[in-house]
């Protein structure tokens, strides 16, 4: 028996972990036997998949005395920049999932998360307090261009005044700044733009997916510029 996401044949470049060790709450594991037959050469490409639900609640609450924030958002579950130091990794575990390469190729995007914002921010008993965005997940990964869970959150806490703060290491915050800047003007966002290194060949061997980190210190300056609190 060998452990598939060991298999010489299979094409992970560009991925963080290098191993798909099973979820701490699974009661099976699953592993494939080398028969001697050939794999499908499409078998042989480790793709990102993207599934989706609905939330009902998308705002998070912690009472940790740790965590400089009580409240949270993630627009999706998973993270493509694959970062290999991830802390978020054990998370896709819930979902039945690995926290090796399921956690970076097995990516959950939520769209209506801003409709069920709306709706626990117009709740009686809300009170308003900083609403952290990216904190086990990064919002402004590659597949918000084209979902754009996070454009739609923003703008719903931009037309509510609502205060945020945002961690990101992805370049695609810069599509933002029209949302952004206005509520720096009013002190109301503030972004954590994450430099882990400014080695770009060691960048790409812990966060092979995220941008590089010329490129992080480039949207640093940008957001500065706009008057945001980087």
């Amino acid at each position: 028996m060998v452990d598939d996401s060991l298999d010489p044949e299979l094409r992970r470049r560009g991925r963080g972990a290098c191993s798909n060790v099973v979820g701490r709450f699974e009661r099976l594991d699953r592993r494939f036997e080398d028969d001697g037959w050939d794999r499908a050469p499409e078998e042989r490409v480790l793709r990102t998949e993207l599934s989706r639900e609905v939330p009902r609640r998308i705002i998070s609450y912690n009472r940790s005395p740790d965590l400089p924030f009580d409240r949270s958002i993630n627009p999706y579950r998973g993270c493509e920049h694959g970062c290999v130091y991830c802390f978020a990794r054990p998370s896709h575990a819930y979902l039945g999932l690995s926290p090796g390469l399921d956690f970076e190729t097995k990516l959950v995007a939520r769209p209506g998360a801003a409709e069920a914002l709306v709706r626990e921010l117009r709740a009686r008993r809300y009170e308003v307090a900083p609403i952290a965005i990216g904190t086990n997940t990064d919002p402004y990964q590659p597949i918000e261009a084209g979902e754009r869970v996070m454009r739609a959150c923003l703008e719903v806490l931009a037309g509510c005044d609502h205060p945020v703060a945002i961690v990101t290491k992805g370049t695609l915050i810069e599509r933002d700044i029209d949302l952004l800047a206005p509520m720096a003007a009013k002190g109301l966002c503030r972004v954590g733009i994450s430099v882990t290194t400014l080695d770009a060949d060691l960048s790409r061997r812990m966060e092979p997916r995220a941008p590089a980190p010329k490129r992080r210190l480039e949207i640093i300056r940008r957001l500065s510029e706009a008057g945001i609190p980087v």
